[in-house]
């Protein structure tokens, strides 16, 4: 911010699933209150879920938006960002940090949109900010400064873990993180279905396979060993555990992972190049 004084403010341009995740997120994090929050959506089922899910308002119009906010999020599809760069180009101030979500557009282009003046944050995070287990990366542009990237690090570590990284790494930071719980709730389901298949009733099986997810990536982030190692120290010669990890390496679960986190960066990669 311009001015360390000036009160917190932020508008999401866009009210959609990730927008919410995010606003719902500071608000727990008490990072500010929701009257500090705003957004506007064309479509207007997205803005009343916005403001029923976070309790924040809505502006008019992303001009109205910009107005308000000391710091603006750009929570729209990719297809959907020239026209918003074009209507925010001459709305956007120089004392006003402008925060892409948008996957696949580069700084570069959000440059050329809104002016080489603009200070530009590009940030990848998932929807797991909600419930404040987010992973996120993010890139600066050429105008923001290092006290911006401090206010983004902040906000993202209130809802989760954040990094810096340089701007080509972050179409593979969307192919891991920004898709990937949509690859673990795939394989949370399956673990379902397979201890549904043995006997287990439903609710009981989901439960254990989300509760086993979390309790193997907190041992991950908490030792600080390589999951190799963790995983050699479940596994008893001749036992279980390499039994079902057998079935595992012949059903290829290791190369079809690592092949969907390079379809999803590929595709962010075309995004930006359409």
């Amino acid at each position: 911010m311009a001015d360390a004084s000036t009160p917190l403010t932020i508008g999401f341009v866009g009210a959609g699933q990730m927008a919410t995740a995010l606003a719902k997120g500071f608000l727990a994090a008490g990072t500010l209150p929701a009257q500090s929050i705003l957004a506007c959506d064309p479509f207007p089922a997205a803005g009343q879920n916005f403001v029923q899910q976070t309790g924040a308002r809505l502006a008019d119009s992303n001009r109205e938006l910009s107005a308000q906010s000391s710091v603006v999020f750009l929570a729209v599809k990719p297809q959907q960002m020239a026209a918003i760069l074009t209507e925010l180009r001459s709305a956007v101030r120089r004392d006003q940090l402008v925060v892409s979500i948008a996957a696949g557009v580069s700084l570069k282009t959000l440059t050329a949109g809104l002016g080489d003046e603009t200070r530009l944050i590009r940030v990848m995070p998932n929807t797991p900010c909600l419930v404040g287990c987010g992973a996120s990366a993010f890139s600066r542009g050429t105008r923001a400064t290092d006290n911006d990237a401090k206010l983004v690090q902040k906000l993202l570590t209130n809802v989760g873990l954040a990094f810096e990284v340089p701007e080509k790494q972050l179409d593979a930071v969307t192919g891991l993180s920004g898709s990937g719980p949509a690859y673990v709730y795939q394989m949370i389901e399956a673990l379902s279905d397979g201890g549904v298949r043995m006997g287990l009733p439903r609710e009981i099986a989901t439960k254990l396979a989300a509760q086993t997810v979390l309790g193997a990536a907190q041992m991950v982030l908490s030792t600080g060993q390589h999951p190799g190692s963790l995983k050699d120290a479940v596994t008893s010669p001749g036992g279980t555990t390499i039994a079902g990890l057998h079935a595992l390496e012949r059903g290829g679960l290791r190369g079809t992972l690592m092949n969907a986190v390079e379809a999803a960066t590929l595709r962010a990669r075309e995004l930006d190049a359409s």
